[in-house]
């Protein structure tokens, strides 16, 4: 299905031409995206019935000249790139300031019953978790794609970054394999939450869940983030408890050292997609036994303290 064969009411839009107040844009965008997320017959778990894939969808927003990029970059190194960059790649010749973008970033997460069936699995993944992933990252393509198009026809260029000729994923000296851009990183800057042990982002509706991002040349203000460390929401780090994605995890691929990306992309590669591929017929690679039964599976785990300003 096109990404415009869905509108979101039957009403103009509110904002034809972006010119309303940011707040105004950051609930248009929400609005749209709901909607979307509500009637889109793609958010589907691909086995004929009308379940969602999802639970409702968390936004966030945050400025393309946001210093966390750019530290960002720094650390990882080639080939990460700032919003700036990206949209000018997107847009030869366009003269653009980087504080004139921003990142709209959003968070899908996996709804309950497909939570509950993968956190049974202690090797293979299950049936659920397979075709949330497989189905529900079509639905988060066709979302992106769609949004891209409402921003198009309201007079904002827009951009998904990982969907552009130029995204890649390479191999860097100090994390392995990385990419041009990265949709939990961007939600990451957007407030929406931050990395636990195993790498996964633990947000306000959990780690169990995908994100994703689009780069828009307008203006919102930026969602605040409660944190400081970006580590705050795992109690492995925050609170020196837990641990518990390590035992999760089939093939030790998560130690006290952190994820070791490679032991992680053997096992979701060479044994659960072939696994997925045989036993339900969806030719899918993916795990998530560190996502589901685990305390920051749904939600943040660690308790806010007063005496603390970075949680």
């Amino acid at each position: 299905m096109s990404p415009t064969d869905i509108t979101p009411n039957e009403e103009k839009p509110i904002h034809q031409d972006l010119q309303m107040a940011n707040d105004d844009v950051a609930l248009w965008l929400e609005r749209i995206i709901k909607e979307y997320w509500m009637h889109s017959p793609e958010n589907r778990m691909g086995d004929g019935g009308e379940e969602k894939a999802f639970d409702e969808p968390l936004l966030g927003f945050s400025n393309g000249d946001d210093p966390l990029y750019r530290e960002i970059q720094a650390d990882v190194g080639s080939p990460c790139l700032t919003p700036v960059e990206v949209f000018e790649r997107a847009f030869p010749g366009c003269a653009i300031a980087p504080d004139e973008l921003t990142v709209i970033s959003w968070v899908l997460p996996q709804n309950r019953a497909t939570r509950k069936d993968n956190k049974k699995e202690t090797f293979y993944p299950s049936e659920r978790w397979i075709r949330a992933k497989h189905f529900g990252k079509e639905f988060n393509i066709h979302l992106s794609q769609y949004v891209v198009q409402a921003l198009h026809d309201a007079g904002s260029d827009a951009v998904v970054p990982t969907q552009t000729p130029f995204f890649t994923i390479e191999m860097t000296q100090k994390y392995g394999l990385a990419s041009s851009w990265s949709d939990r990183h961007a939600a990451y800057v957007s407030g929406l939450g931050t990395f636990g042990l195993c790498d996964g982002l633990i947000t306000p509706r959990g780690k169990a869940m995908i994100c994703g991002s689009v780069i828009a040349r307008l203006s919102i203000p930026p969602t605040p983030r409660p944190y400081q460390d970006h580590h705050a929401y795992c109690l492995y780090f925050s609170q020196g408890t837990c641990g518990l994605c390590m035992r999760r995890c089939p093939v030790n691929a998560i130690s006290d050292h952190g994820h070791d990306k490679n032991r992680c992309r053997v096992h979701c590669f060479e044994v659960a997609q072939p696994y997925a591929r045989e036993r339900f017929g969806i030719d899918e690679y993916g795990c998530g036994l560190c996502q589901t039964g685990v305390p920051c599976e749904s939600g943040i785990p660690v308790r806010r303290r007063s005496s603390d300003s970075r949680l």
